[in-house]
């Protein structure tokens, strides 16, 4: 456990970023969380959990003044809450290192949850590069996502730290599709609070380099990734797309 300071006591957001040989976009992300705490100055504290790292992405997120830890877990769930557990922040927010969040989205957070009606959430965005084939896949996966964990979103996630505590962080079962699993959880939170779960329209920017390695319409093509997402526990799928996946 981090030793805590009088410097990095009572921030106001605690920002975590899982990963894994993300050279060539982490900075991006940070960059982006950099324009968005212009309003918020020394209450923003950005943690990297460092996963399998073998590139540069340590030394460009200490560039950036992040806390860096360290984790050798094939586990997103415990990559994101190895992260938490070292936070400070009242208000807890996850982003993938691929993804970039828009300039005003700390400032909306802050509204949501201010203002009592919200529990958390996440927020909607776009990819990079769109196409057809992009929009029928994500298309393919979000209906049974829907069916299965209602009208959530995925991508960035903020709540309350103490709300995220309550629902014991992120599921350390699943391998996959541990992102809905949480946005699912914290809005059944949110309704035992009567408490709504927000979405931030158009709040980030994320990569569609799965989509460059793995094609366009893989959802289409490869319908089993589907199944094998929303099941959670599939090691070898999970390898395949997100632990073993080569930048």
């Amino acid at each position: 456990m981090r030793k805590l300071t009088q410097e990095n006591r009572n921030k106001k957001f605690s920002i975590i970023i899982p990963a894994h040989n993300e050279e060539k976009y982490i900075a991006g992300c940070l960059e982006s969380i950099k324009a968005a705490s212009e309003r918020y100055k020394d209450q923003v504290e950005i943690i990297v959990v460092l996963n399998r790292c073998t590139d540069r992405t340590e030394e460009i997120a200490k560039s950036y003044n992040a806390i860096t830890i360290k984790n050798k877990d094939k586990n997103l769930s415990k990559i994101r809450n190895a992260g938490a557990k070292v936070a400070t922040g009242d208000i807890l927010i996850t982003i993938d290192a691929d993804t970039k969040m828009s300039k005003g989205f700390l400032s909306k957070v802050n509204l949501l949850l201010s203002s009592g009606l919200f529990i958390g959430g996440g927020t909607s965005g776009l990819f990079d590069r769109m196409s057809l084939g992009i929009l029928t896949s994500v298309a393919a996966i979000s209906i049974p996502m829907l069916i299965k964990y209602g009208l959530i979103s995925v991508g960035i996630f903020w709540c309350y730290r103490k709300d995220f505590v309550a629902i014991n962080g992120f599921n350390e079962e699943l391998l996959m599709a541990e992102d809905a699993d949480f946005a699912h959880r914290l809005m059944m939170w949110g309704l035992v609070n009567r408490k709504l779960f927000g979405i931030i329209p158009f709040g980030m920017l994320t990569s569609s380099r799965k989509f460059d390695k793995f094609g366009d319409w893989v959802m289409v093509k490869n319908p089993r990734y589907i199944w094998s997402y929303l099941k959670g526990t599939d090691k070898k799928r999970a390898e395949e797309l997100y632990y073993d996946y080569d930048h």
